[in-house]
């Protein structure tokens, strides 16, 4: 049941993704201490920064919407937080996630992670969707491929990158061939879907605070979104970066929906949010039971398995 992210092996196949539940030592050592196959630590930046006034996150039937605003403690105290959990969970990787506000942020970052080497990967998020003022990165290929050419060969700790959900598929292939350009070693797809309204019919007012009211989508209602997501870049890039999924995994069978597309390992964020760490030793139970079912005896097997159809 183990699976390799960037040649760091993984005992197995989910793990948290870097937005609830993750940003002080406390939550990351829940997180260490649960089923999880690793830990990721929240989204940081140069400076702390606070959440957005709520209301800032509401549940919905079908996942949640929020607008949180990129809440952390500021780079330098991840750093702290890595080598403490790196004695404390030796076996589990540890990764890392940035996100900078401005261009120069990224380097800065990544080359303090790198130099203090307790972080087993560096996730570089070009797709914080909820900072009033500030676009997603990665919708900007020029930039995504300035700030890459930047981060990517800063010693030995492998890069990866957190990608917005892209809708047109060329958009995919224009991501892919920056990626490609660079020593990216894995991909994130995706984060939550951007500028979505929901309204209480029966108060008859919108449900969050933040951003006019717009907030980002998460849970079932973006799962096939996601699934596109990996599974064109699967197309594009599967030989030479490994892709992890995320979106909309809350049981068993969405993991293994996730594996037929070809992620190499996911990430859980809504379902994590509503039912805590439990949820993942819950969805290890639910994808060993589908697997032994189907008579599949790795997880390698089943990312070669999905039928398309052909004219």
């Amino acid at each position: 049941m183990k699976t390799t992210i960037a040649w760091v092996n993984f005992d197995w196949y989910m793990f948290n993704a870097s937005w609830p539940a993750c940003t002080t030592l406390e939550e990351l050592q829940e997180i260490g201490n649960s089923s999880s196959s690793s830990i990721m630590m929240k989204s940081c930046t140069i400076l702390e920064r606070e959440w957005n006034p709520e209301p800032r996150y509401v549940e919905l039937d079908l996942g949640s919407i929020n607008s949180m605003g990129l809440p952390n403690l500021g780079y330098k105290k991840y750093i702290e937080f890595a080598g403490i959990l790196k004695k404390q969970f030796p076996n589990k990787p540890i990764i890392a996630s940035i996100a900078g506000l401005a261009p120069a942020d990224f380097p800065q970052m990544v080359e303090a992670f790198q130099k203090d080497g307790n972080v087993d990967l560096i996730e570089v998020n070009l797709s914080c969707p909820n900072v009033p003022g500030k676009p997603q990165i990665a919708y900007d290929f020029q930039s995504s491929d300035d700030i890459l050419k930047q981060v990517c060969d800063l010693w030995n700790i492998p890069i990866g990158v957190k990608l917005p959900p892209y809708f047109d598929l060329i958009h995919m292939e224009q991501m892919a061939e920056v990626l490609l350009k660079h020593n990216v070693r894995f991909i994130t797809a995706i984060n939550s879907v951007g500028n979505t309204l929901f309204i209480d019919p029966e108060k008859e007012e919108v449900v969050i605070k933040p951003k006019g009211w717009f907030g980002w989508l998460g849970g079932d209602y973006i799962k096939p979104i996601a699934l596109a997501n990996v599974r064109k870049f699967y197309e594009l890039v599967w030989d030479k970066i490994d892709i992890i999924g995320v979106g909309g995994v809350t049981t068993g069978m969405d993991a293994f929906e996730f594996l037929l597309a070809w992620a190499k390992s996911i990430q859980i964020a809504t379902q994590f949010a509503k039912e805590g760490s439990d949820c993942f030793a819950r969805i290890e139970t639910e994808l060993k039971e589908i697997l032994a079912r189907k008579w599949y005896r790795t997880l390698e097997d089943v990312l070669w398995k999905l039928k398309t159809m052909w004219e």
